[in-house]
């Protein structure tokens, strides 16, 4: 019996644990963490352990397919990879010798693997790069660019040596990723303090030291308070601000208004809580981390709470200090040379961006643009016509607010591409599916990472794939060569890894050990002395003036919430431990463990209304309703509802997830609309809906 340990990178979700995986006579047996990965310590969580499930199911896209009936009518024709790939080749020429290569559009889930997929969107010529980002965390990227000059991921959470934890919108025993877990348990466990702000009791909360429970939208207003309170009281670290913070006395002035009492009037916490709380904060010190969010694409000032959020850490220090928001090392912080980049074949597109980001709205990161204004322009040919959309590893008719809406956008495009794993809404409205294999079915682009130790990883593939499926970047080479892009027209995952390697020092036979290579022998803090922010100031700066001169204020009054009316609830979502939006709904594993959402409601107000525990109820918006039992629970503001995200499923092709729960995302009539010019992501929980008993 042929046996072997494989070590490779999970697809479960976005955070992309490293794994190992038991390999007997070419079938996975076992699936594991890396043991080999800091932190992680062999674990994996519950969506890790069905990737078995996610290999073996049958109801997945098994050949590549194309379009034969209406958009969305699901009458396709099985087509040979020769024959899909001449067909998008040739849509995509004819699209660009009308258009030029700004005529296509690309979105993914974001990762360490988009290289590749940014290098084949500019060896079209275009711009349109996009990600998911516009739905999840841009509000808090360009936070962090707002005060810092830099992104998000250029500071580490360093959890494990903390001494308070603060979490608000983010859910982080909920929406897993392991080695933080881990991280924060151990910090737990070592006297370390955890806060939790929400609108409901989520398991993290269950895990606090403190639970604050919210009004919906009134996270922004907390924040001003703590702000306020902290500079009211002096509590803040005077030698790093002296030494780092631009402006404060302009935060001191604005926040002045903004007491605890005010605030206990808008979120419902008591002001003699919230003063006990920043005392215990300051306690602390530097090793403080609170967290800016991760899903923050929630309320129309989230951009402003992410923002304070950061500045909160400011105050105390946290900023670069071990504890809490060390600055990441990069390769060349520790002597070492990256990954030569596979986006650098061709030459930086010189159109502007279909979304506006870059010229129309400077303040915003370039990277992966905002997908929803690229939606925009396809609808409305604005800057110039959108004709062609690629959309791999990502289903934005569930990711988005109101599908049909964006469903007509759509009906504008030449041709829209699926490349996925799993079936879902924008795979089946599209005109060719492309079976991706699974991860444990494909190799990926080498990859590395930034953080106190900057490493590289690799996934090999575990097992030959099932089916007719192939990897992305057999799909994307095989493009290449038929497109005349013969930099990107490589013939194998080798061939990519030596070019990727080139120049590091590093070889490919070093990953056989544990899966990566770090390039440091221990964690870097940085000093005091070895950074600078990326502000023009070189400081943390309360006023940024990209903002400003966009008529955006860097420091924004607060506007209170707008309150549901009459038999009215804000509708809210988030995250599970065993499901990944929507894609393992359908999982044969997962199903198992949680087949349908519910719906959270305040049992107090349920009970006004007549309405019990785990009764069935309608909950509607603007001509939708969906059926959904009940949970009721003291621990949920009352002025809100909650369903986990991902459900509603309709389509034929899954079974286990056809007709099981409520879609949240079809209750939010005109959300693509609704977003912030401030922090560019849509605001998801704007919406209000109706319920009752059926």
């Amino acid at each position: 019996m042929a046996r072997e340990k494989v070590f490779s990178v999970c697809g479960m979700c976005t955070v992309r644990c490293p794994i190992q995986v038991d390999v007997e006579d070419g079938e996975c047996t076992y699936i594991q963490g890396n043991p080999h990965a800091p932190g992680l310590q062999g674990a994996l969580c519950a969506r890790g352990g069905a990737g078995l499930a996610l290999l073996n199911d049958a109801e997945r896209p098994q050949f590549p397919m194309i379009r034969q009936g209406e958009r969305g009518e699901g009458k396709w024709k099985r087509a040979t990879w020769d024959e899909a790939l001449d067909y998008v080749a040739e849509k995509i020429k004819t699209v660009t010798d009308v258009h030029g290569g700004k005529g296509v559009l690309w979105s993914d889930r974001g990762g360490p693997f988009i290289d590749l997929h940014q290098a084949f969107m500019r060896g079209l010529g275009s711009p349109n790069y996009c990600n998911h980002d516009s739905a999840c965390a841009r509000n808090v990227q360009h936070a962090a660019l707002s005060v810092f000059g830099f992104g998000r991921k250029a500071v580490v959470y360093d959890y494990k040596n903390a001494k308070h934890i603060v979490l608000q919108t983010r859910n982080l025993f909920e929406a897993i990723n392991v080695k933080e877990v881990n991280d924060t348990l151990d910090a737990l466990d070592n006297g370390c303090k955890l806060t939790v702000i929400d609108i409901r009791a989520t398991v993290t909360a269950s895990k606090a030291t403190r639970f604050f429970m919210v009004r919906p939208g009134t996270d922004y207003a907390f924040n001003l308070a703590v702000i306020h309170e902290i500079l009211n009281k002096q509590l803040f670290d005077a030698e790093y601000a002296s030494r780092f913070i631009q402006d404060l006395d302009a935060l001191r002035a604005f926040t002045a208004q903004y007491t605890p009492e005010w605030a206990e009037t808008e979120t419902g916490v008591a002001a003699k809580e919230l003063r006990v709380f920043v005392r215990e904060l300051a306690a602390a010190g530097s090793s403080v981390i609170w967290h800016p969010g991760w899903m923050n694409a929630r309320y129309s000032d989230s951009f402003y709470m992410s923002r304070t959020a950061y500045i909160i850490n400011a105050l105390l220090g946290s900023i670069g200090a071990k504890g809490g928001l060390p600055i990441a090392a990069t390769p060349k912080d520790v002597d070492r040379k990256g990954l030569k980049k596979l986006v650098d074949l061709y030459p930086k597109p010189e159109e502007k961006r279909a979304d506006g980001v870059g010229w129309k709205y400077p303040h915003f990161d370039a990277g992966p643009g905002l997908l929803h204004l690229a939606f925009k322009a396809i609808e409305s040919e604005d800057p110039y016509p959108v004709k062609a959309y690629i959309a791999y590893r990502h289903d934005p008719l569930m990711a988005y607010p109101d599908p049909e809406a964006l469903k007509k956008v759509f009906d504008k495009l030449d041709l829209m591409v699926s490349v996925t794993f799993s079936w879902s809404d924008t795979a089946w409205y599209s005109d060719v599916v492309l079976p991706l294999s699974t991860y444990l079915e494909r190799e990926s682009i080498l990859a590395g990472k930034g953080g106190l130790k900057p490493s590289m990883f690799v996934r090999h593939r575990a097992v030959a794939p099932r089916f007719e499926t192939k990897a992305d970047w057999e799909i994307l080479c095989g493009l290449a060569k038929r497109l005349g892009m013969d930099k990107l027209a490589f013939d194998s995952i080798e061939d990519i890894w030596a070019y990727q390697l080139d120049g590091t020092g590093v070889k490919i036979e070093d990953f056989q050990a544990k899966g990566s290579v770090s390039l440091a022998d221990k964690p870097k803090y940085f000093t005091p002395d070895e950074y600078a922010f990326k502000t023009p100031s070189k400081k943390i700066e309360m006023i940024n003036q990209k903002w400003e001169k966009q008529g955006l204020p860097s420091l924004k009054p607060y506007v209170s919430p707008e309150k549901p009316g009459d038999g009215q609830f804000r509708i809210t979502f988030g995250r599970c431990g065993v499901h990944t939006q929507g894609h393992t709904v359908n999982n044969a594993i997962l199903a198992g463990q949680m087949s349908e959402n519910v719906l959270w409601m305040n049992d107090e107000t349920a009970k006004a209304m007549g309405i019990a525990d785990g009764q069935t109820v309608e909950v509607a918006a603007n001509g939708y309703s969906g059926k959904i039992k009940t949970f009721l629970t003291e621990f949920i503001h009352p002025e809100a509802v909650f369903m986990v995200h991902g459900f509603g499923h309709t389509l034929p092709v899954e079974s286990r997830a056809k007709g099981k729960g409520v879609a949240d995302h079809m209750l939010m009539p005109g959300g693509i609309e609704k977003w912030d010019p401030a922090g560019g992501a849509i605001a998801m929980q704007e919406h209000f809906v109706t319920v009752r008993k059926v």
